[in-house]
């Protein structure tokens, strides 16, 4: 136990158990919701859901390891036709869309879940792999909040799921 003084107040600072500070960080997470769930279901659900949707299982892996580390509960769809049906039936908080999947790709999938009364106020993320400025027009007029381009740092992933979570434009 450490006992520290600064201009007039004190802190006592004592070791943690290991492993304690890990979830402690990342409840900061929890705190950026912006739903429309009632308040029974927020303290439910303290932790905000994400869906990675994507057809490459290496692509999905990547992302859903890092979100899961930063505190997020993640859950994963191979194509738009698999994330209509896991969006409607896990109600996320967020989803993480690629464009470019087969059956069913990302801009059609998201055109469909904005239109929906049920689901028009999840944010979606495009991340894809396009490189040109067209994809990602389409994407933003399809109802997307935001649009990342692979390979996308994990820090700015972070920072817009944060942003789209809160609210605030991308």
């Amino acid at each position: 136990m450490v006992n520290v003084s600064m201009t007039g107040g004190s802190v006592i600072v004592t070791p943690a158990p290991p492993g304690s500070l890990y979830p402690s960080a990342m409840r900061d997470v929890a705190g950026k919701r912006r739903r429309r769930r009632s308040p029974s279901a927020r303290a439910r659900q303290a932790v905000p859901l994400v869906l990675v949707v994507d057809d490459v299982a290496d692509q999905r892996d990547i992302y859903s390891q890092y979100l899961r580390f930063l505190g997020y509960r993640v859950e994963t769809a191979v194509n738009g036709f698999d994330a209509l049906a896991k969006v409607r039936a896990l109600d996320p908080d967020l989803v993480v869309m690629d464009l470019s999947m087969p059956l069913m790709d990302g801009f059609e999938a998201t055109r469909a879940l904005k239109a929906d009364p049920a689901t028009r106020d999840i944010p979606i993320i495009a991340l894809t792999a396009y490189s040109l400025h067209l994809p990602e027009e389409w994407a933003l007029s399809a109802g997307c909040a935001a649009y990342l381009r692979k390979p996308c740092l994990p820090a700015d992933l972070e920072s817009t799921i944060r942003k789209a979570l809160s609210g605030s434009p991308s």
